[in-house]
């Protein structure tokens, strides 16, 4: 085991911990730069987003109806100030991305192509046909590739933020104004071995945790590790009962991750129809499939429920099939791939899992209740999404987050000249490998499924009350199985899903009002 000292420590490669790493990196060119992720340096929630960035672009378009859409969708419970920050910075930032070699998607015309999803009320969604995530996750990275600072870690996996918590003899609560993050203890994946890395300053960016469900339109590394480490080190962890449900994750039963069929595909022109051939939309909100999301997807549940199929469908028959497949080329080659011709067929969609509106609360600087440690992207709570997060408001929420983070560290760098204190290596006395690696697997399902019975769209206290239950066993089952057996991202990972779904549980049940996405059968007037 080895002790490693850097400037600054990112744990998480998407879009938030690299366009941060890279503001870092060139304005501290002196100042060393370390970006772990638990997988290659491609893999990232940000891969996955297909529909795109939202930006006030045209002069169709102004600062004040992005604003207030955003509202909207959140059911106003948004932070007004970090509304209008956000959005006000998105072309500037856009405009830096777009210089680091981002490629959005033309017009005739040689614009921009801007899409419409729902809850914009006009055309502001830059695109890269549907592959937009991926198409920012390889610009980035090739940024990061050319600056001499950043050293960038792959397999390597975060277990635990290292605060005082690991060399003082003292409670640490929540709520203490002298917790200090000092790096984190990460495990090498290629060697097993568990190195202590101290950094003057760390960054939080390891995404959502779409796998705390069994259902999820999230890839199978989004477990919720950074929402599990800072609950562990007693950091504030706010709002976690807004998830956000995707409306139109493609129907393969037994399938996981789901298959997104983009929020861009109904701002085109699709229609959501039931078994009937029915659009049902517009009984429910005069914008019909272009209603928010939280409206979408319990719309479709209630349709679901109410009708006893497995499924609503998604017609795009009616469309420009040839600029669809353009716009869209991946989705329609998906549904291909298990007979469905696009052209003729409805596409069988129903929700899943998407993204976490909460998380780890931070200031407007990005800073969170421990000194030294920020959070950036689907990890924290900024205030930006209220209740329910506007289409293609994340991509662009982390970039926001991502240079003023990076401001603010530059601002202070006087503080990354500070001594550590004495920090003891990872402890694995008493440890051997696991007999039955099913018993994780296992207490991973039933979190999975607990969650997906008994905390979806719609949720009621007695439900809750049950999840609590279940999640409590497994939670005093995974704590004497991690303090015996060999550390592995197994392990962790069961950890810090189980620690979100508590948090997702405990919130609901402390809620006192149906906002956004959250919704509750006992508190409906």
């Amino acid at each position: 085991m080895s002790v490693i000292q850097s400037d600054i420590l990112i744990l998480g490669s998407g879009v938030a911990g690299l366009s941060t790493a890279i503001k870092l990196a060139k304005a501290l060119p002196n100042k060393s730069i370390i970006v772990a992720t638990k997988n290659n340096k491609e893999e990232s929630n940000t891969k996955y987003a297909q529909g795109g960035i939202a930006a006030v672009w045209n002069e169709d378009d102004s600062f004040e109806s992005h604003i207030q859409d955003t509202l909207k969708a959140g059911d106003y419970e948004n932070d007004l100030e970090v509304v209008k920050m956000v959005v006000e910075n998105a072309p500037e930032r856009l405009n830096e991305l777009i210089q680091w070699g981002a490629d959005f998607d033309i017009n005739s015309k040689n614009e921009y192509d801007l899409g419409k999803e729902g809850g914009h009320s006009t055309n502001r969604i830059l695109h890269h046909k549907d592959v937009t995530g991926y198409e920012i996750q390889m610009t980035l990275i090739k940024q990061v590739e050319s600056l001499a600072n950043i050293q960038f870690l792959d397999h390597h996996f975060a277990i635990e933020l290292i605060t005082e918590h690991h060399f003082k003899n003292k409670k640490i609560e929540l709520g203490q104004k002298d917790i200090h993050c000092y790096g984190a203890y990460i495990l090498n994946e290629k060697t097993s071995e568990i190195d202590t890395y101290l950094a003057h300053k760390v960054v939080l960016a390891t995404g959502g945790s779409g796998q705390s469900y069994a259902t999820t339109t999230n890839p199978v590394i989004a477990t919720g590790d950074g929402i599990g480490m800072a609950f562990r080190a007693k950091a504030q962890i706010d709002d976690m009962q807004y998830i956000q449900f995707h409306p139109t994750a493609l129907y393969e039963p037994g399938k996981s991750p789901a298959f997104l069929i983009s929020e861009a595909v109904r701002g085109f022109g699709a229609y959501i129809k039931n078994k009937k051939g029915e659009r049902f939309m517009f009984k429910v909100d005069e914008r019909g499939e272009l209603a928010s999301r939280d409206i979408v997807s319990r719309a479709i549940n209630m349709e679901i429920n109410t009708s006893g199929n497995e499924c609503v469908y998604l017609d795009c028959t009616h469309l420009d099939q040839e600029a669809f497949y353009n716009h869209f080329p991946n989705i329609v080659d998906k549904c291909k791939s298990i007979g469905i011709n696009v052209t003729k067929d409805y596409i069988p969609v129903l929700p899943a899992m998407h993204y976490m509106c909460g998380g780890v609360s931070v200031n407007r600087e990005g800073k969170t209740t421990i000194n030294n440690l920020y959070a950036n992207g689907e990890v924290a709570r900024t205030g930006l999404h209220g209740a329910n997060r506007l289409a293609s408001n994340s991509l662009l929420e982390a970039l926001v987050f991502g240079d003023i983070i990076a401001q603010n560290i530059i601002d202070n760098k006087a503080d990354l000249e500070q001594a550590f204190p004495p920090i003891p290596e990872w402890n694995t006395e008493g440890t051997m490998d696991p007999k039955e690696l099913i018993l994780i697997s296992h207490n991973r399902k039933s979190v999975q499924n607990i969650m997906n019975d008994l905390v979806g769209i719609v949720r009621s206290h007695q439900r809750l009350e049950r999840a609590i239950d279940h999640l409590n066993y497994i939670y005093e089952d995974t704590e004497k199985m991690f303090k015996r057996v060999t550390i592995s991202p197994q392990i962790c990972e069961l950890r810090n899903i189980n620690a979100v779904a508590y948090l997702i549980v405990k919130q609901s049940m402390e809620a006192r009002e149906n906002k956004g996405a959250f919704y509750s059968l006992d508190l409906i007037l």
